[in-house]
């Protein structure tokens, strides 16, 4: 139901309001062709603290307006393209693993954010990607935000904000979230999954900060 909900209000907004282009702002559909050849996946990998995290996109340049209306905005329609990217890098995230007993974990949220936005970005993203989640986290602590953050104040300012919400003793995860900057949202669900008994073969997002 939210997701047929948010889907029909980013098409109806579309469709009543004068719509550029996502991508580079041009007149015409919400997504023009050329930024959505520019949103095709090519999965990349970087190492955040010894966990394998792959990305779809790199997050530059077309990728993040697009990301920022999607999140941001209300513009849900253009989910499809950004779920095929993620669908990608779950694919390249879980391709050496032997069988498909992995849960595919989003990010905690807040109760708060969702029904400001009326949809979840990754979980909407997940549901239009057709996988399947299993909600094993949750907020115990509110973090500051992390806007105005350096890298190690972020990392502080996450640690013990998430707890388990479903036994994991012993199951598989792969962590998943839209876009990857520091890695301290990351970083806190692996500890919060390898607490509970869980164990985490790394994770997989739409798209990947550029690193300094």
């Amino acid at each position: 139901m939210e997701r047929t909900l948010a889907r029909i209000a980013g098409f109806l907004q579309e469709l009543v309001l004068p719509v550029d282009c996502a991508g580079c702002g041009s007149a015409g559909p919400a997504l023009c062709r050329d930024c959505r050849l520019r949103l095709l996946p090519t999965p990349a990998e970087r190492d955040i603290g010894g966990m394998r995290v792959v990305s779809a996109l790199r997050y530059a340049g077309v990728v993040q307006p697009v990301v920022v209306a999607f999140k941001n905005d209300g513009r849900t329609g253009l989910a499809p393209p950004l779920a095929a990217a993620l669908r990608a890098a779950v694919a390249e995230a879980v391709a050496a693993v032997p069988d498909d007993d992995v849960l595919l974990v989003p990010m905690a949220r807040t109760r708060r954010s969702a029904v400001e936005r009326g949809y979840d970005p990754v979980r909407l993203l997940l549901r239009t990607a057709r996988l399947p989640r299993t909600d094993a986290l949750r907020l115990v602590r509110r973090p500051r935000d992390q806007l105005a953050l350096g890298r190690q104040e972020r990392f502080a300012n996450l640690e013990h904000t998430m707890g388990a919400r479903l036994p994991l003793a012993g199951r598989r995860v792969l962590l998943v979230d839209d876009v990857v900057t520091t890695g301290a949202t990351l970083a806190e669900a692996r500890r919060c999954v390898q607490a509970a008994g869980g164990v985490v073969l790394g994770a997989a997002t739409v798209a990947s900060t550029p690193r300094r």
